[in-house]
């Protein structure tokens, strides 16, 4: 199997949701994205010029969905589906309706081995027109993706085999954390492709009712983060972990709970790296800064 990546970034999230006017409260008031009605029913969450990077589905459930996966291009989708049906992983052509909600060329759905859904995409086709914050914000995406997810992977070893080795991501850092001396190792790895960002995946040693750990947004302002910190209070949002920089990716960010009952990350700052050169990396803790989790437990 290749060791080249055949993913571009992390392009998408979609949510479900029992409750889609939470999430347009939220992202225009505060994240500072824009919430459109879709055609077909869900709500699209703009941060770009592209028509969504967050697409909420209507559903019984307040959870995390599924990752959309931008292959590098069509040479790298086939060979991704190759791959993944080579390893055992059963793969199913999208239907019309979604390749075409998901405004892309071709879309493959398949499960990974720790249950969480992906949607392996190439080929944007849909909108560019302009994107203006109603609050100001300037989010960092493009060729970088929405930002980062984190999943939750049990079993890990046949998780990482499949980022590794099907789809070719390359690992950014190992961190083995512990959160007191006598209290089980919990391995968290970050994987990055194509597009530099330090991590555009990364898989936690842990369950996960929501599907998702966390995902990141990073905007291109420290002041933006801070501003997001006092909407996220004066909404009465739940505070998942105190601003803080991280030791691995350098973001500096805070954390907060969404209405899909996962947290975002909200950041600033995160490191871009050669994927050609870069050298694994091993944390040693969490953040050089801040970041205390405790407070999502109170």
């Amino acid at each position: 199997m290749s060791s080249v990546s055949k993913i571009q970034a992390l392009a998408y999230v979609v949510v479900e949701s029992s409750n889609l006017q939470a999430w347009r409260h939220y992202a225009e008031q505060v994240l500072g994205m824009a919430a459109i009605d879709a055609p077909d029913g869900s709500l699209l969450l703009r941060m770009d010029e592209r028509d969504f990077r967050i697409a909420i589905v209507p559903g019984a459930q307040d959870r995390y969905r599924a990752s959309g996966l931008l292959a590098v291009d069509q040479p790298a989708f086939d060979a991704a589906v190759a791959e993944l049906k080579a390893a055992g992983i059963a793969v199913e052509a999208g239907s019309i309706e979604t390749i075409l909600a998901r405004r892309v060329k071709d879309l493959a759905n398949f499960i990974d081995p720790a249950g969480n859904r992906h949607e392996l995409v190439w080929g944007y086709t849909g909108g560019s027109a302009a994107f203006a914050s109603k609050l100001g914000v300037t989010f960092k995406t493009g060729d970088y993706g929405v930002g980062h997810t984190v999943l939750p992977a049990i079993p890990f070893e046949p998780e990482l085999a499949l980022f590794k080795d099907a789809l070719g991501m390359g690992l950014s850092d190992v961190f083995n954390f512990q959160m007191a001396p006598d209290a089980p190792v919990i391995r968290i790895y970050f994987l990055h492709a194509a597009s530099g960002r330090h991590h555009s995946v990364a898989l936690a040693e842990m369950p996960n009712p929501a599907g998702c750990v966390h995902m990141m947004v990073e905007v291109e302002k420290l002041t933006d983060v801070g501003r997001a910190y006092e909407r996220m209070r004066a909404h009465g949002v739940k505070e998942m972990a105190t601003m803080g920089e991280h030791e691995n990716d350098r973001m500096t960010s805070f954390y907060m709970m969404t209405p899909g009952n996962f947290a975002i990350e909200y950041g600033y700052g995160g490191l871009i790296i050669e994927p050609e050169s870069w050298q694994t990396t091993h944390t040693k803790q969490v953040s050089i800064w801040g970041h205390d989790f405790s407070v999502g437990f109170r």
